[in-house]
């Protein structure tokens, strides 16, 4: 099997040149060069706006449309017209989730999980409050940060319109059986609107697979701009209201994409695929014939790409958790036992004795080492753990241009912080 060669990966990376450690990735990662370089010529270059007659506005459009391109195959979306631009996951939701409110009448049901970020969860409580449709809430095992299924699956009647859940939890990593879950959905006819950001930088999303009828995630997080990314069906965003100005276009995508877009973002979107593309071509040729009889092209290598970035970091998160482990007075939540890592991404939250999580993220500060603290806007689940009063919880979340040598380091590092008050 051929591995990731971790110093060619991190040469891609200008910003880890510095003398820090980044597991603050699950709020954001690092960019590489193709994406800073097709930023920069896109506003040398190429920029101006959309659809105009002359040649820097052609070439912008250009871009835009193989970036939409590079979208549809990473996702694996039948058409690049399945694919929303937008300023990130949240106002895509809250744009989407207007416009299926439209579909919707008093008593209707939509479901929502204490496992989603905020994101997933507020835009549909909203619409539930000024339609008169129903709120159910579906919990999740405190103990391993699973979703319950058998009580997803009871809430579940012909009256439930959507469901909206996360593909993996930013605050405890859990992946969730979201096929599964988007087959028992179409069962009582409703819509599934998929989470899919924490996801997306760490394993390969087929969209036509799964069968969903939405699915978002942002590129900032797979190591793009902060730009938001929505699939939905075709005949889905054509037959929805969309809020937009008269002039702007009536069909789908365009017909979402609300005002000028971030077209240097966008060009950014896809120096993220292209970066992504050169991984599976370099590092996934031992997935070829996985994947081959099913995707050709950029497709094919995304693939090979996100196969081989998961092997990777499957070591890891074993690493980390073991690491974390040996850490006095830890309490790790989610998903812990390695025989389960299929069952999470490396994303892993914890809290230590007599430590609030600001505390300890500014001492690891100290020692360069960068993490996030809080409810990372995943509140339900905080609210959830009885935590969100002691301030949440700390959250280190390694991707594969990380090493192992950081993992140890963190391990040294909180051992040392562990050990001062007791």
């Amino acid at each position: 099997m051929i591995s990731l060669e971790i110093q060619r990966i991190r040469s891609q990376f200008p910003a880890l040149a510095k003398d820090a450690i980044f597991l603050d990735n699950p709020a954001g990662t690092q960019v590489p060069h193709p994406v800073i370089n097709r930023i920069q010529k896109y506003l040398t270059e190429t920029n101006a706006n959309h659809g105009g007659a002359f040649y820097t506005s052609r070439e912008s459009d250009a871009i835009i449309q193989e970036a939409r391109q590079a979208a549809a195959d990473f996702l694996n979306a039948s058409s690049p017209s399945e694919i929303v631009f937008g300023a990130n996951m949240t106002s895509l939701t809250f744009h989407i989730s207007r416009s299926l409110a439209h579909w919707l009448k008093p008593g209707d049901h939509i479901i929502v999980t204490r496992l989603d970020h905020d994101a997933n969860i507020t835009p549909w409580t909203i619409i539930a409050e000024e339609t008169g449709a129903i709120v159910d809430w579906i919990s999740f095992d405190p103990e391993n940060g699973t979703l319950n299924i058998n009580e997803l699956e009871n809430a579940l009647t012909e009256k439930t319109r959507i469901i909206a859940v996360g593909y993996a939890s930013n605050a405890l990593g859990t992946i969730n059986p979201v096929k599964k879950i988007i087959e028992m959905a179409h069962h009582v006819g409703a819509l599934t609107y998929i989470d899919a950001v924490q996801f997306a930088p760490h394993g390969a999303i087929d969209v036509q697979e799964l069968q969903c009828d939405f699915l978002v995630c942002s590129a900032y997080k797979f190591f793009g701009p902060h730009v938001g990314i929505l699939y939905g069906r075709y005949e889905l965003l054509e037959a929805l209201k969309a809020y937009k100005v008269r002039p702007a276009p009536s069909t789908p995508p365009e017909k979402f994409e609300t005002g000028t877009g971030n077209f240097e973002g966008y060009a950014g979107v896809l120096g993220a695929f292209e970066y992504l593309e050169w991984v599976g071509k370099t590092f996934g040729k031992h997935y070829h014939d996985k994947f081959a009889k099913r995707y050709q092209g950029r497709a094919l290598h995304l693939k090979q790409a996100l196969a081989a970035i998961r092997a990777y970091e499957f070591e890891l998160s074993r690493m980390l958790l073991d690491t974390l482990a040996e850490i006095p007075n830890i309490k790790v939540y989610g998903i812990t036992n390695i025989k389960r890592l299929e069952e999470r991404v490396p994303t892993v939250s914890f809290t230590l004795q007599n430590w609030h999580p600001r505390d300890i993220a500014k001492a690891l500060d100290k020692f360069g080492i960068y993490v996030w603290d809080g409810n990372y806007y995943a509140l339900a689940v905080t609210e959830h753990l009885g935590l969100e009063q002691s301030g949440g919880m700390v959250r280190v979340g390694p991707v594969h241009y990380n090493t192992k040598d950081e993992i140890l380091k963190l391990g040294e590092v909180l051992w040392k912080i562990a050990s001062s008050k007791n």
